[in-house]
């Protein structure tokens, strides 16, 4: 420890408050909350066995400053709060394996519905879920609806404006409160109903469906028959996750962490209703020194990002300062939460599962993360060698072009960081200026397209690669050569042949061929594969719009506006031929004679 660090450690409050860990170059590599600031940055220091990652952190440290806070829970909002913006590098940083859906119903609106959501909103609505384990959040959703016959529409309702109702009113599954044919009291009660089933009481649902199930075999609706009773295999389904042992009225999430001093794992368990909805899994490495701080670190984390506050948050472990964590939660979030390490009973085993989980997720991790750098910056730094590149390719784009015999021409631009995709730099082009279908003038558009964003003001939205790929041989090599040398820019370039996975470089005559296993040909191939995906999808995209402005154009009466209407409604020509006379008709501007109309020009193959 040098002396500065000595002397300012010597003069720490006693207060509570942040402390802010610097490397050599000032860069913030550890924030940390503390009740007494003294105590807690002198453990860094004191001579003792350290965690390889603390070690590490330890070593690197080269300054740090504090703040002092009021409160300890002040401290702790502090902390989160600088976490989220700095990102240090030792810090915990959740990576989840997926994100998962929920219900949502906002019960403040007028004649509420449910809808699929994967991200949690601090807007007022509530949220059900998270949806896992072989539970289908849209049969859920589909449950709810058919037996409460409640609207799948989201459109915003006012009950001074009445509308015509659309089919599904006529089927069945709707009530049309948008038509005034239910009070807003008598849908509250079917709003209740749902909530109350999806908060875990299964009373009264399975006799609704097989009431609906006879009503329409009766009728000869067989299809119709047949959907409640999938309905009903699905809630048998549902019921089957039901821990008995719970209270059927209470949302708990268990939580686990494991480590093996350089990296570590967590493990959520969530139960909705008394019912186990699965489990999900994070994955980071960090610099806690005990599995206390590594929960407590998490929890901030993971509630403060938009997730569902549960009633009761169980810890396999105990957490250091649970009661203020549960306090910083309660004033932020308005709900009561209680953290806590249950003994014994269903809830200890639950937390032993986790634990369990937690374990075996970071050893499948460990494996994952060891190989990580064999296809990230070991990839770039081998590939730089074999390559003979000017540049470490550290941020490496590739060119793709798609087209249908020269109709719809678009380019796709995908960039790889260190060896690992960045979509949020992923760039479409369309073709502007070729006719036909040459694909080397197409990637030369593309490129010069690309390079002149250089030494502009967008130039932070496009910074100069490192390295160019094209999808191609040595035609496409040639010709994108031919346009990089019009700039003055120290790029490599390189293009990669599908058929054999040859490598043409500017440096030697001959391609270079690697073998199939080899991390620089698979790291290639991932961003080629990427950006052929990335072209593809667009180009798809552009062809049907295209389709269907032009086909809908030949309809009578529907001009550009109805166009629009029908394509955002409908998505594509395909959706709008099987459309109903009563389903066209809902659009937005598009009226019976309209709707009857594009009906009949379609049944006159069109």
């Amino acid at each position: 420890m040098n002396e500065v660090l000595e002397k300012k450690i010597k003069m720490l409050p006693t207060s509570p408050g942040v402390y802010v860990m610097l490397d050599e170059g000032g860069n913030i590599i550890y924030i940390g909350k503390a009740k007494i600031l003294k105590n807690r940055v002198k453990q860094y220091f004191n001579a003792g066995y350290k965690p390889p990652k603390v070690a590490a952190m330890v070593s690197n440290i080269a300054d740090f400053y504090y703040i002092i806070t009021q409160s300890e829970i002040d401290a702790l909002s502090l902390e989160n709060n600088l976490i989220k913006k700095h990102k240090p590098h030792y810090n915990i940083l959740l990576k989840d394996d997926k994100t998962y859906p929920y219900i949502k119903v906002n019960l403040k609106d007028n004649f509420p519905s449910f809808s699929v959501t994967r991200k949690i909103k601090r807007d007022g609505a509530k949220y059900f879920g998270p949806y896992m384990g072989g539970v289908n959040v849209k049969d859920t959703l589909e449950i709810i609806n058919g037996a409460f016959v409640l609207r799948p529409c989201t459109k915003t309702l006012d009950p001074e404006k009445k509308l015509k109702p659309c089919l599904n009113y006529h089927i069945g599954k709707c009530a049309a409160p948008c038509a005034g044919y239910i009070t807003k009291e008598e849908y509250a009660l079917k709003v209740n109903a749902a909530v109350d089933f999806l908060s875990g009481n299964d009373d009264g649902i399975e006799d609704i469906l097989k009431e609906k199930m006879a009503k329409f075999a009766a009728l000869e609706e067989f299809e119709i028959a047949m959907s409640y009773r999938d309905k009903l295999k699905m809630l048998e389904k549902i019921k089957l996750k039901r821990i008995t042992a719970l209270n059927k009225f209470v949302d708990i999430d268990v939580i686990a962490v494991a480590t093996n001093g350089v990296f570590s794992s967590a493990n959520m368990l969530f139960t909705r209703g008394g019912r186990m909805q699965g489990g999900k899994n994070f994955a980071f490495e960090d610099a806690s020194m005990s599995n206390s701080d590594r929960l407590y670190s998490f929890i901030m984390q993971y509630y403060t990002v938009d997730a569902e506050i549960p009633d009761e948050i169980l810890v396999a472990e105990d957490v250091e300062g649970a009661e203020q964590l549960s306090e910083f939660l309660k004033l932020k979030f308005g709900k009561s939460v209680r953290i806590y390490t249950p003994e014994r009973g269903v809830k200890r085993q639950l937390a032993d599962m986790a634990k369990k989980n937690a374990e075996d997720y970071l050893e499948k991790e460990v494996d994952r993360i060891k190989h990580k750098d064999d296809m990230t910056t070991a990839a770039c730094a081998k590939m730089k060698e074999i390559l003979s590149l000017n540049n470490f390719p550290r941020r490496m784009e590739c060119y793709d072009i798609s087209h249908i015999s020269g109709v719809d021409k678009v380019g796709s631009m995908v960039v790889f960081l260190d060896g690992e995709p960045d979509k949020t730099s992923y760039r479409r082009f369309k073709i502007k200026t070729v006719e036909g279908s040459d694909d080397f003038a197409c990637l030369k558009e593309v490129l010069k397209r690309r390079l002149d964003k250089i030494g502009t003001d967008e130039e932070e939205k496009f910074p100069k690669p490192d390295l160019m790929v094209i999808d191609g041989g040595k035609g496409q090599l040639s010709a994108v050569r031919e346009v990089l040398a019009e700039y003055d820019l120290n790029i490599d370039l390189i293009s990669l042949a599908k058929q054999n996975e040859e490598i043409f470089t500017e440096k030697f005559d001959d391609p270079v061929v690697l073998p199939r296993r080899d991390y620089v040909l698979r790291t290639l191939q991932r961003i080629r594969d990427e950006a052929h995906r990335f072209a593809i999808t667009y180009h798809r995209q552009t062809h049907e719009k295209r389709n269907l402005t032009s086909v809908l154009s030949e309809i009578d009466g529907i001009g550009k506006v109805k166009r629009k209407a029908l394509m955002e409604k409908f998505g594509s020509v395909e959706n709008i031929k099987r459309a109903s006379v009563e389903e066209l008709k809902e659009t937005d501007g598009i009226s019976l004679k309209n709707a009857q109309t594009i009906k009949e020009f379609f049944e006159n193959g069109k």
